[in-house]
């Protein structure tokens, strides 16, 4: 498969996986925590996936809440290694 993929492939992905929605050119979920504490300690976890994979969603906290954006800087492409990292955030807070 090639790095980039489709936009309907990575919606069917989207519509596929709880809580992750095509949003531009990006996939995207937003994430409840009980407190900003706890949100900051699922940031931390999911930047060390990021870093391991090199792909760097962009994330916005607020309160208890982590909004990701995951794809291209230029926000028009989702890639393969961007729906991997989506799947590997999923399964890390999995266990929460």
């Amino acid at each position: 498969m090639t790095e980039a993929a489709e936009s309907p492939s990575a919606g069917r992905w989207a519509d596929a996986h709880t809580g992750w929605k095509r949003d531009g050119g990006r996939i995207g979920k937003i994430f409840s925590f009980p407190s900003f504490r706890s949100a900051i300690v699922f940031v931390n976890r999911i930047a060390t996936i990021a870093d391991e994979m090199r792909r760097h969603p962009e994330i916005r906290i607020r309160r208890g809440e982590v909004r990701l954006r995951i794809g291209s800087p230029r926000g028009d492409e989702v890639s393969e290694g961007d729906l991997k990292l989506a799947e590997q955030i999923d399964f890390a807070t999995s266990a929460r």
